[in-house]
C-alpha cells in the first residue's frame, strides 16, 4: 500500500496520487504558479485597457426564431404548446425572459459553466489560473477559463477560431459587455440576467434547438417554465457538447454528463445529495423522442389532412413575407375548424378509402358565413402526394371542370340583367344553336311539355335550356358575375362555359355560393385572420390568399356584387334543386340549397350548395398525374357518377354532422324569395310554368300568379329527364368540350 493517502476529486471520486518526484516541474512548481500569477495579472491589466474599444452591435434582436401556427380554437398565445405547426428555418428558437426561466436552470448552468458569473466583471482571472494551473499539472480541469459572459461574446460577435488574439478579442468585450449592461437601483444584477438571459436563449442545445425555450420543448415536450431539476441538468448537460450524447443515441454518456452537473450544484451548495441521487435516478423514459425539426415539423391533426391547410398557410406567408417568414417568429392565428377538418376527411375516406387503388378522390372545402376557411379536405395523404386537391393551381393542380354547377352562375347574371327567372325556353331533347357561326349540338334537360322556365332548368339542370340562355346574356358577362361571385381562376368567355368547360377550384366554388348566401355580399376567402410578430404586436390582419398585402386593422367589409333581392331569388331555385330535383340526395335535416354538376364522361362529379351559417362544395374525381392516361368516373361500384349521387351524398354527410354540433345555431330557413319581377322572355311558350312532373304525394307548386292546377297525377318520367348528366342518351353537360387526353395533377 502507497504511503501517500488518495486525493480527492469532486468530479470524479478519489484518485490515486501520483509520483511526484518523477514529475521534473514539480520542483519549480511555485516558480511556474508565480509566473502564471503574473501572466494572469499582466494579462487582465491589458484587458481593461483594451476595454475601451467599441461594442459591437448585437444582433440579439434578430436571431432567427420559429414561426408558430395555431387554429381557431386559438384566441391568444400562439405558441410551441398550442400550435398545430411551427415553420423553422436551421434554428428552432422561441424568446422566453429571464423570468420565464426556473431558478434550477439557472442554479444549474452557473454551477457548470461559470459558478462567479455574479461576482465577477466579464472575466475570471481566479478561473483562468485554475485552468492554466491545471494544464501545467497535465489534468482536465473541471471548468474552463471562459465565463458565460465570454461565451456568450464568441456566440454573439466573434469566431471560434482557436488563436490568442482572438481569446483577447473575446475577454476585451466581455469586459466591455458587462460595463454596457450594468444592475440598476431596483436590481443590482440586472446586467448580469439580461446577459444571461441572452446567452440561454441563443446557445445550441441539440436536436436542431436553440434556446433554452425550444430545448425544453424538443426534450421534454413542455415549457422551459415546467421544468424539473433533472430536466434542468440534461439541458445544461448538452451545452459544452450538443451534437453528441443525446439520450436516445448515447444513454450511458447522457447519464455521466448529466450526473456531473448534479455534482457541482452539490457542491456549490444548489441543492444537496439527495436531491442530486434522486435526479440521478430519472429514467430517459420521460424524454421525447427526437422529431423531424426541418420544414413543417409534426403538424397537429396530420391524421385527418391538417397538412394541405397548413402548406397553403406557409405559401401565403411566403408572399406576404419572402425573405423572412420562417425566422421571423411570427404567431400566425388561422381559420382551422379542428373538428370540421375531421369531419371533411372522415366524410370523405369512409365513402372512398384511400387504401383501395380502384377509388376516385375527393375534396371537401367548408366556409362560414364569414368568408373563412374552416375545413379543408385537400388530400388523403400529405406525404404521398402534397398536390392541395382543393386549391387549383394555388395547391399545385390546374383546377376540374365545374359541369352544371356553372349554370348558377349564368342564372344570376340573368336575373342581374333585368330577365326574370318566370322566363321560358324551348326545351327539346336536342337543340343546334349558332355559336359564333357555328353549329353547336346541345343535349339533356329536354322537356315533355317543349319548353322550361328557368326555374325549373335549374332544379333539372337543363343543357339545352342554359345554353339558350347563354347566348341571350353573354359569356364574358358571365365571366365577370362568376368573377365577382368569388371565381378566381381564369374563365374563357365561350358559351360552353355555361356546361361547365372552364377549370376551377373547389375553393373557388365554396367561395362563390358563400356569397349568395350572404344575400349577393362578397367575402374573399381567408384562412389567416390575423398575424402577429414575435413580440406579440399584431402586424396583419385578414390577408386575402393571393395578396402581397395586409390589412391594417379587422375592417373587413364586404362588398355587394349582386342585388340581394336578386340572390334570394337564385337561393330559391337552389332550394328546389335540394328538395325536387337533382340535388335531393343532399337533403338532411337543415334547409339547404346547392347545385349538382357533372362534367362529360364523369370526369369530374360535384355538389356546392349551403345552409344557414355553412357553405360546402364537394369535388370528385380522378386527380390524376403527368403521363397518366385521363380516368373517368362511368363504371364505378355498378354506375355512372353524378353529382347527384356520390358527391351529394357526401355532401349531406358532412354537413349533418357539422350542423349538429352543440355550439351551431338553429336554421329556420334560408334567404330565399319567391317572387321575380323582370322581363319574361318568351312568354309565349306557355302561360303556366310546371315542372314535368312531381313524385304523386307531392303537391304541384306554381309560381307567384301562376295558374294552380291540382296535384299533377301524370306519372314521373325516368330519372333521365330530371337531368342531362343522368341520361345515358344525353352526354352530361352535352356540349361541353370533351376531357383532355392528358392531365395534370388536379386540384
Amino acid at each position: 500500500m502507497s504511503d501517500n493517502p488518495p486525493i480527492w476529486n469532486p468530479l470524479g471520486g478519489p484518485r490515486q496520487p501520483r509520483n511526484r518526484r518523477r514529475n521534473p516541474l514539480w520542483r519549480i512548481r511555485r516558480l511556474l504558479l508565480l509566473l502564471a500569477m503574473f501572466g494572469v495579472a499582466g494579462f487582465a491589466i491589458g484587458i481593461n485597457e483594451l476595454s475601451n474599444i467599441p461594442l459591437p452591435e448585437d444582433d440579439f434582436d434578430s436571431l432567427n426564431q420559429t414561426t408558430f401556427i395555431c387554429s381557431s380554437d386559438v384566441a391568444a398565445g400562439c405558441d410551441q404548446n398550442s400550435a398545430v405547426a411551427r415553420l423553422i428555418s436551421g434554428e428552432d428558437r422561441d424568446f422566453v425572459n429571464y423570468n420565464q426561466i426556473p431558478d434550477v436552470m439557472i442554479q444549474a448552468v452557473v454551477a457548470t459553466e461559470d459558478k462567479d458569473f455574479f461576482q465577477h466583471y466579464g472575466i475570471d482571472a481566479v478561473g483562468i489560473a485554475r485552468a492554466l494551473y491545471q494544464d501545467i499539472r497535465e489534468q482536465s480541469a473541471s471548468q474552463g477559463g471562459s465565463t458565460i459572459t465570454q461565451q456568450y461574446v464568441k456566440n454573439a460577435y466573434l469566431t471560434n477560431e482557436r488563436t490568442l488574439t482572438r481569446k483577447i478579442r473575446e475577454a476585451t468585450l466581455a469586459i466591455k459587455l458587462e460595463r454596457t449592461l450594468t444592475g440598476t437601483e431596483d436590481d443590482e444584477f440586472a446586467g448580469k440576467k439580461e446577459i444571461l438571459n441572452r446567452y440561454l436563449n441563443r446557445i445550441y442545445f441539440g436536436r436542431g434547438a436553440y434556446g433554452v425555450q425550444a430545448a425544453s420543448q424538443a426534450y421534454f415536450g413542455k415549457d422551459v417554465e415546467d421544468i424539473d431539476l433533472a430536466d434542468a441538468a440534461l439541458l445544461v448537460s448538452r451545452i459544452r457538447a450538443p451534437n453528441s450524447g443525446d439520450p436516445y443515441e448515447d444513454p450511458e454518456e447522457a447519464t455521466r454528463r448529466r450526473a456531473t452537473v448534479l455534482t457541482r450544484m452539490v457542491i456549490d451548495g444548489y441543492i444537496d445529495q439527495d436531491q442530486a441521487d434522486e435526479a440521478n435516478e430519472r429514467s430517459w423514459e420521460s424524454v421525447a423522442n427526437p422529431e423531424d425539426r426541418e420544414g413543417l415539423g409534426v403538424v397537429k391533426g396530420s391524421e385527418y389532412g391538417t397538412e394541405y391547410f397548413v402548406e397553403a398557410v406557409r405559401q401565403q406567408l411566403a408572399r406576404l413575407y419572402p425573405n423572412d417568414y420562417y425566422s421571423a417568429g411570427l404567431r400566425v392565428y388561422t381559420t382551422l375548424d379542428h373538428d370540421l377538418q375531421r369531419i371533411a376527411y372522415e366524410t370523405v375516406t369512409e365513402e372512398l378509402p384511400p387504401e383501395d387503388p380502384d377509388n376516385p378522390q375527393a375534396s371537401i372545402v367548408a366556409v362560414d358565413g364569414d368568408g373563412k376557411v374552416v375545413a379543408m379536405m385537400g388530400g388523403s395523404d400529405f406525404g404521398k402526394s402534397e398536390v392541395n386537391l382543393a386549391m387549383g393551381r394555388l395547391g399545385g393542380g390546374s383546377g376540374r371542370q365545374p359541369g352544371s354547377s356553372f349554370k348558377t352562375f349564368a342564372l344570376a347574371e340573368a336575373l342581374d340583367q333585368g330577365i326574370s327567372a318566370q322566363s321560358l325556353y324551348s326545351a327539346p331533347s336536342n337543340i343546334t344553336l349558332d355559336n359564333d357561326g357555328e353549329p353547336w349540338k346541345v343535349r339533356g334537360g329536354g322537356s315533355a311539355k317543349g319548353y322550361r322556365d328557368l326555374l325549373d332548368s335549374l332544379r333539372a339542370s337543363s343543357n339545352v335550356v342554359f345554353a339558350q340562355l347563354m347566348l341571350d346574356i353573354g359569356a364574358p358577362q358571365v365571366v365577370d358575375m362568376a368573377t365577382n361571385l368569388g371565381v378566381t381562376a381564369p374563365l374563357p368567355p365561350v358559351n360552353a362555359l355555361v356546361l361547365g368547360s372552364g377549370e376551377v377550384s373547389v375553393l373557388d366554388m365554396a367561395s362563390s355560393y358563400s356569397t349568395l348566401a350572404r344575400e349577393g355580399q362578397a367575402l374573399p376567402p381567408v384562412i389567416i385572420t390575423r398575424i402577429e410578430n414575435s413580440n406579440g404586436e399584431i402586424i396583419c390582419w385578414y390577408p386575402e390568399l393571393e395578396s402581397t398585402d395586409c390589412r391594417a386593422d379587422e375592417d373587413r367589409k364586404s362588398s355587394q356584387v349582386l342585388p340581394a333581392d336578386k340572390a334570394r331569388q337564385v337561393n330559391y331555385a337552389l332550394s328546389q334543386v335540394v328538395e325536387a330535383g337533382t340535388g335531393r340526395n343532399a337533403q338532411f335535416s337543415r334547409p339547404a340549397a346547392g347545385k349538382t354538376g357533372t362534367t362529360q364522361d364523369a370526369r369530374d362529379a360535384w355538389f356546392v350548395g349551403f345552409t344557414c351559417d355553412l357553405t360546402a362544395a364537394v369535388w370528385m374525381g380522378y386527380a390524376g398525374a403527368p403521363g397518366e392516361p385521363v380516368r373517368f368516373m362511368d363504371n364505378f361500384r355498378g354506375i355512372e357518377v353524378h353529382g347527384g349521387d356520390f358527391p351529394a351524398q357526401m355532401w349531406s354527410r358532412f354537413m349533418e354532422r357539422a350542423t349538429s354540433r352543440p355550439d351551431t345555431p338553429p336554421c329556420n330557413g334560408l334567404p330565399t324569395q319567391q317572387e321575380f319581377p323582370g322581363t319574361i322572355l318568351n312568354r309565349q311558350l306557355s302561360t303556366t310554368t310546371l315542372p314535368d312532373c312531381l313524385p304523386p304525394e307531392a303537391p304541384r307548386e306554381t309560381l307567384p300568379g301562376e295558374i294552380t292546377l291540382p296535384p299533377s297525377t301524370e306519372p314521373c318520367a325516368p330519372p333521365t329527364t330530371v337531368e342531362g348528366e343522368t341520361d345515358p342518351n344525353a352526354p352530361a353537360d352535352g356540349g361541353a368540350p370533351p376531357a383532355p387526353t392528358t392531365t395534370n395533377p388536379d386540384g
